[in-house]
């Protein structure tokens, strides 16, 4: 007999005893950041009278997945245990095997689930195979933690292109760079740590041709750990030269309009670089939606895009912007460019409010992040 249990129908001790072991699985997923990806960040605790006997988390795409490090830790303890979990487990053949089996093996009595996987390969079916099993399975608690942490994954998955991050670094004033182009450094050196952070946690970095022409930046990751991102750039003239910084260690994708002759980016492709073709958008400039089509294809979840202030400009004016990180420096540079420089509103309402705000210091300068309501709900 299968069995379904509500939460809201849940006493409120048992409610809070829920709640509190799965925040710990979800500190768990979160140690996986910048290793799994393609894959989910999950973690899992085994509990068994009130307390931990096993826990786990996906460490490393390819790896063993969260269930399974957290069974083997709880050994025969995982008998007769509630198993804690921030996404639903898997029922399907990837690269390891699904977990869903291995619970049913391992006799436990329940599972709490923080959300259903988004995959359609999955998408309740390991749910179903629980409770098919007689596992009691109780859904959806801190279900907005769950999404928060797997958004990147949810928005490939249901959307089929990467969460979208804007990242900025700006004066009082609004400035982003000065009219010669000059930016370096606006903010000071914790919130550019900071900023190294930001790309540590997503999968690729996008930049347009005028900043790798203006800055050369190599787009890499220093002073945290973590696979360093794919480098992306937009360059629809293919200008960027051979010597070009972000094109040092390979991983680099640069998109150029349909109609470059074939050839055209074989300097770069000899550097190791990706060359990849799309349309132009009612702008002028490359249409950004078949971009993120195929980053997603390619199994990116997160993107951060760096600028320049045109870059974001039109990401902000196709309303691809899912999340804005912006550190804002106690200082006034006058004229210059402005963030979103080509977007261009002409009445207020245009705008976007954030919601989920949340302002931090970082040194002297302040750190704002927040999701504008441009962005699709979870």
């Amino acid at each position: 007999m299968t069995q379904c249990t509500k939460t809201e129908t849940l006493p409120l001790s048992e409610r809070r005893e829920h709640q509190y072991f799965m925040h710990m699985a979800l500190s768990l997923a979160l140690r996986g950041t910048g290793f799994v990806s393609p894959n989910p960040r999950v973690g899992c605790v085994v509990v068994r009278e009130g307390k931990v006997v096993g826990w786990g988390y996906h460490r490393r795409y390819g790896g063993p997945h969260a269930e399974v490090e957290a069974l083997r830790r709880a050994g025969t303890l995982a008998e007769g245990s509630t198993v804690y979990v921030n996404l639903e487990p898997c029922s399907h053949q990837g690269k390891t095997p699904p977990c869903a089996p291995q619970l049913v093996e391992a006799r436990v009595a329940r599972a709490v689930v923080g959300m259903r996987d988004p995959n359609p390969r999955v998408d309740g079916r390991g749910i179903d195979l629980l409770r098919d099993a007689g596992i009691e399975v109780l859904e959806s608690v801190l279900p907005e933690e769950a999404r928060w942490i797997n958004r990147g994954f949810i928005r490939r998955m249901t959307r089929g292109r990467p969460w979208v991050t804007l990242k900025g670094a700006l004066s009082l004033d609004g400035t982003t760079a000065l009219e010669s182009g000059e930016s370096r450094w606006i903010t000071g050196p914790l919130a550019r740590d900071k900023a190294h952070l930001l790309r540590g946690e997503h999968d690729a970095i996008l930049v347009g041709v005028g900043t790798v022409l203006l800055d050369d930046p190599e787009l890499t990751v220093r002073s945290v750990e973590g696979v360093c991102p794919r480098r992306v750039v937009l360059d629809g003239a293919l200008r960027t030269p051979q010597t070009a910084k972000v094109l040092a260690s390979g991983g680099c994708t640069f998109f150029t309009e349909q109609d470059m002759p074939q050839g055209a980016g074989q300097r770069l492709e000899e550097r190791g670089a990706e060359i990849c073709r799309v349309p132009r958008g009612p702008e002028g400039g490359l249409s950004l939606v078949p971009v993120l089509e195929h980053l997603a294809s390619a199994g990116i979840n997160t993107l951060l895009v760096e600028g320049g202030a045109r870059v974001a400009g039109s990401f902000l004016r196709e309303k691809l912007v899912d999340e804005v990180s912006l550190f804002l420096a106690p200082k006034l540079l006058g004229r210059g460019l402005q963030l979103g420089e080509s977007w261009g509103l002409e009445h207020l309402d245009q705008g976007f409010d954030l919601r989920s705000c949340r302002i931090r210091q970082a040194g002297e300068d302040l750190w704002l992040e927040g999701v504008p309501t441009c962005s699709p709900a979870l």
